[in-house]
């Protein structure tokens, strides 16, 4: 869709949160500014209702010894409920159904119970206590591939606003803003509320499918709380913009609003697929992250801003050597 040199991919967060550049789109007429993510409270307006995902990543990457000596590496995708996870593993080929392997010292342990067709894995845990805690111990940030560079402080890999555990990567449009942001945001009257939805790697898979249809989205869990669905529509009813934050908060309102255009309160899987044609039922204007080629999620802004635009926007972001993907910079699309 778009040539990205390899040196533009940010591999390290920048010092400051908000001090990450700001690509500012016209979803209708294409026109674009250069500005900082500290200056996006001058596109906010008084009235205005802006969500975020308030996940937070689990240390969801653990590395292992199989009962054959072996080495292993498995990343949790999706908590199926006692002790199962579908799972990423290498070496891939070695962990059969049966295969076991062994974490700090037996600390944990997790047997393949199933091989899925995607060739993912079904491993149930043994361990005692909290696993969110063991997790703590033993786990490490699963960083995407594309960062080969260490993170020092594993805390730039949440957001400031992080409550939820249970994604296996960042909401990473959130990763710009600080408290002091949010405040001056909030001081303004614009209305600031949370959604929650645990981020798989699934979201980020390329479509590969020759028909955009035939593309399998995986599911993930997400939740809108009452007091969140109520400001949408109080915000709605003044003829104020609902700001999602992320294509994760995006997913989460479009899942949850029906052919009425009334927000739900509600927790739930979704496997929502937006991509050009979709006809938007809650959200107006959107701030993210500059997208893998080819990812659903370089659909889904395509959807709302046109793919012309986007295309043009992301040549432009190239041009000016922007930085792109997690610990990149960001575009706001109103």
């Amino acid at each position: 869709m778009y040539d990205l040199p390899e040196r533009l991919i940010a591999q390290t967060p920048l010092q400051r949160r908000d001090g990450s550049r700001l690509l500012v789109l016209d979803k209708l007429t294409g026109e674009m500014e250069h500005r900082h993510f500290y200056d996006l409270p001058s596109y906010l307006r008084p009235g205005d209702c802006m969500v975020l995902n308030d996940s937070r990543v689990i240390p969801a990457r653990l590395i292992g010894v199989r009962d054959t000596g072996g080495a292993a590496e498995v990343v949790l995708l999706r908590e199926l409920g006692d002790g199962r996870w579908e799972c990423l593993t290498r070496p891939g080929r070695k962990m059969r159904v049966g295969a076991k392997v062994c974490f700090g010292d037996g600390e944990l342990t997790g047997e393949v119970e199933d091989v899925l067709p995607d060739g993912g894995r079904v491993i149930r845990f043994t361990f005692q206590g909290i696993f969110l805690e063991v997790l703590e111990r033993l786990g490490r940030m699963p960083l995407p591939p594309y960062i080969k560079e260490r993170l020092d402080d594993p805390e730039r890999y949440q957001t400031v606003y992080s409550a939820h555990p249970g994604s296996a990567a960042a909401p990473t449009a959130g990763l710009h803003f600080t408290n002091e942001l949010l405040d001056s945001i909030r001081a303004m009257g614009v209305d600031v509320r949370f959604v929650t939805l645990h981020v798989g790697l699934g979201t980020f898979r390329p479509v590969k499918a020759e028909n955009v249809e035939d593309h399998d989205m995986h599911s993930e869990f997400c939740t809108v709380p009452l007091e969140t669905a109520e400001a949408v529509e109080r915000t709605k009813a003044a003829g104020g913009r609902i700001v999602a934050v992320g294509t994760t908060s995006c997913r989460t309102l479009e899942s949850f609003t029906g052919e009425d255009g009334i927000l739900r309160a509600e927790s739930g899987w979704t496997d929502i697929f937006i991509y050009p044609g979709y006809k938007f039922k809650c959200i107006d204007a959107l701030v993210t992250n500059f997208h893998l080629p080819g990812s659903t999620l370089v659909m889904l802004v395509s959807a709302l801003a046109g793919r012309e635009n986007i295309l043009n926007a992301y040549a432009e972001a190239v041009r000016q050597e922007y930085r792109f993907f997690s610990f990149g910079d960001a575009m706001f699309i109103h």
